[in-house]
């Protein structure tokens, strides 16, 4: 074995000597994991013949296409219903919501039309008059089953055999199907302006009688509108939006930039903040104890009042005044006792900051790296969401008996459309149709579509994960290049950041996948944890919610901890090339020896990022403000005529934030890779000339140990 590939730590956990040779990230590696490796791809190549026997027995169409009671699909191409793309229900009235309406089947005879019934009209009404007004006929018979003409046929005998519906109201399409045209006037819910209609049965009824049928369809409708108002912002704003995430980029790389010379500024900006802050609410829960000295009722006792609904009052004693102080004394003497003991390590955070900069000044490349992190998580989204489209949709057309009669034995029966009306079952129950129900199977495949859905879900967590475990080890070992130049920069590498994609896709794709495998496992038990609470909140047992609570409480924890785990394991996998375990060993280990270090450098540098996030989305925000309500002069004709000018200026800001959480998130890879580097060498090192830091001047003086090594040109 490579003597930089041996544990750095003895039996006893004692620190390696130093080695001399040591340069940063090894080259001399060998693969790691590698039966997690070959496992995972194995998986892919599973995964992908699951996406492909998924293509061959799904069918898209089935999402995208209403199916009528014969299960053919509306608006079909090189079909008969190619000019039919809507769906049309005989009668609305068994429909009990817009859910069965969309997603289960209403028990009721399902047409494909061209167009959906603009006027009200009965059956009984168009057969008395065909004879001398045909036009009412020839409309009405186009929402009847294909080919029935026959007018003279008896009422009873079409309403039994479900010929043509016994009644049509107005109606316009939604969601690609025919729904009642209702609108409100002068408080009241009509149809076509007309509260009251006949049924076709010898009923008059009342409107509101369809109001179960198609309960919220107006706030849809009304949804739907707004949803095209939307998209003609979006269509007319897009070039705007485009520059204002373009700004948001500028901004964030000039935040980064300027962080190197301001982040010492910020951060203790932002403390003498917090501690004036701290004691003007000292002062003013003095001055309101002093004021409130004998006034009648002051002196009396939080628990002498006991528990009261008007918080205020509690703001009338001295106690309540002299408590909030004594609370704020001792925020306050903590908050300075931590900066007088923590002094230093903050300083080291600040320092570790600066070099974060200038790490990434000297390595810009890094910055856009997140863009491939982008795509691939963009590639495995797609894949999963295609391949669920597909499960789904993987059934064939099951049809069952639809009977009129309550009574009727064969109800809800599977039954074969071609061989029906040989059957006995038309006898036995009058009116009786086999009627398409719901795509499903009695195959193996059809039986385990459920089985497929979780392992899709599972990959795609585990391949999403990856995508970030390999985003993370590439910035880290370049990062790291850059740490253990002993002369920086003329001593990094040329193309750090693709050296670093090359090793760790040759020599630790099984590490990777290694760690977001078991990342994966925890978020899909965490998925299945909240999908029984979902399906439990309206259960009564208490325990059961306890019990769930606790343990989506715990998962959620232990994914965070793996997470921070994952992470720093893969900086330790990108400088020294070893397998998972030993990696995520050794640095939580390290992280232990330096626990106080790692708190002050996370939370300073989540303050100052988060700060960051905030300056650049909250400008950019503003700005997009100004410029889409047209109070910027000179600009004023250039803003498009929008519906909602907040769509745009929402699109902008959470634009802004996201592209900042991009480069940030590449900034904050830096900091802890450079900290990790930063333990090491200390404890491989101690500045003298045989053992000389690698760490910058600043953060040498910092330590104020021994004078920095002169380093050989």
């Amino acid at each position: 074995m490579d003597r930089d590939e041996e544990s750095y730590y003895g039996k006893h956990g004692e620190p390696r000597k130093f080695d001399p040779k040591f340069r940063g990230p090894i080259h001399n590696r060998r693969c790691t994991d590698i039966i997690c490796c070959v496992i995972f791809i194995v998986v892919i190549l599973g995964y992908i013949a699951l996406g492909v026997v998924a293509w061959v027995h799904g069918d898209p169409r089935k999402v995208i296409y209403p199916t009528d009671s014969y299960g053919q699909f509306c608006g079909q191409r090189n079909t008969l219903n190619e000019n039919k793309t809507i769906l049309f229900y005989f009668n609305i009235l068994k429909c009990a919501s817009p859910a069965v309406l969309i997603n289960l089947q209403c028990p009721t005879t399902q047409l494909c039309v061209s167009k959906c019934p603009d006027r009200f009209a009965t059956y009984i009404d168009v057969q008395a008059s065909y004879r001398y007004r045909p036009d009412q006929w020839n409309y009405f018979r186009q929402f009847c089953k294909p080919g029935f003409n026959n007018p003279r046929k008896s009422v009873a005998q079409v309403l039994r055999d479900e010929d043509c519906p016994s009644m049509i109201i107005p109606s316009r399409p939604f969601l690609k199907r025919c729904f009642p045209d209702f609108s409100t006037k002068n408080g009241v819910l009509t149809v076509a302006n007309q509260t009251t209609f006949k049924d076709g049965r010898g009923k008059t009824r009342n409107v509101t009688d369809l109001r179960e049928a198609a309960n919220g369809i107006n706030n849809v409708l009304d949804a739907r509108s707004v949803g095209m108002k939307i998209f003609e912002d979006y269509a007319i704003s897009w070039y705007w939006i485009l520059i204002g995430l373009f700004i948001a980029m500028m901004l964030s790389l000039l935040f980064l930039v300027l962080l190197r010379f301001t982040a010492g500024v910020l951060f203790w900006i932002f403390i003498f903040g917090v501690i004036g802050i701290i004691g003007y609410g000292i002062w003013h829960c003095y001055w309101e104890y002093d004021h409130l000295k004998g006034i009648p009722g002051s002196d009396l006792t939080v628990y002498d009042i006991g528990f009261q609904t008007d918080f205020k009052v509690y703001l009338q004693l001295r106690q309540t005044w002299l408590a909030f102080m004594i609370i704020l004394c001792g925020v306050e003497v903590i908050i300075i006792l931590m900066l007088i003991f923590l002094r230093n390590r903050i300083r080291i955070a600040i320092a570790l900051l600066k070099e974060g900069s200038r790490a990434i000044g000297y390595i810009m490349s890094t910055l856009f790296y997140p863009i491939v992190t982008f795509l691939l998580i963009a590639i495995c989204i797609s894949y999963w969401a295609v391949t669920a489209v597909f499960l789904a949709t993987s059934g064939e057309p099951v049809y069952k008996v639809m009977a009129n009669q309550t009574l009727c034995k064969y109800a809800n029966l599977t039954c074969d459309p071609e061989t029906f009306n040989t059957t006995n079952v038309t006898k036995l129950c009058p009116g009786a149709q086999c009627t398409f129900a719901f795509y499903g199977g009695e195959s193996l495949y059809h039986k385990y579509i459920f089985i497929f859905q979780l392992a899709n879900a599972f990959v795609f967590l585990w391949l999403v994960n990856f995508a970030i475990a390999l985003g993370q080890c590439t910035l880290a070992g370049a990062f790291a290049s850059y740490y253990w130049a002993y002369r920086k920069p003329a001593d990094i590498p040329l193309w750090p950041l693709f050296s670093s994609f090359g090793r760790a896709i040759r020599y630790h794709t099984g590490s990777l996948a290694f760690g977001a495998l078991i990342l994966a496992i925890v978020q899909l038990i965490r998925v299945i944890l909240e999908y029984l609470d979902h399906k439990l909140k309206g259960t009564q047992n208490s325990f059961t919610r306890f019990l769930l609570c606790c343990l989506k409480c715990c998962f959620w924890c232990l994914e965070k901890f793996l997470k921070f785990i994952n992470r720093n394991a893969y900086i330790m996998i990108a400088i020294y090339g070893k397998n998972f375990c030993t990696s995520a060993k050794e640095a939580f280990f390290l992280l232990m020896r330096n626990v106080v270090r790692v708190a002050v450098l996370d939370k300073v540098t989540d303050f100052l990022l988060f700060l960051g996030k905030i300056l650049v989305a909250g400008g950019v925000g503003v700005l997009a403000f100004f410029f889409f309500t047209q109070r910027i002069p000179g600009f004023a004709q250039e803003v498009p005529m929008l519906n909602y000018y907040w769509v745009p200026l929402l699109t902008v800001i959470i634009g802004s934030y996201l592209v900042a959480h991009g480069f940030f998130s590449v900034y904050a890879m830096c900091v802890d890779t450079l900290f990790l580097c930063f333990c090491e060498d200390l404890e491989r090192n101690d500045g003298s000339t045989a053992k000389p830091y690698f760490m910058s001047a600043s953060l040498h003086r910092i330590l104020g140990k021994k004078k920095l090594s002169p380093k050989k040109a």
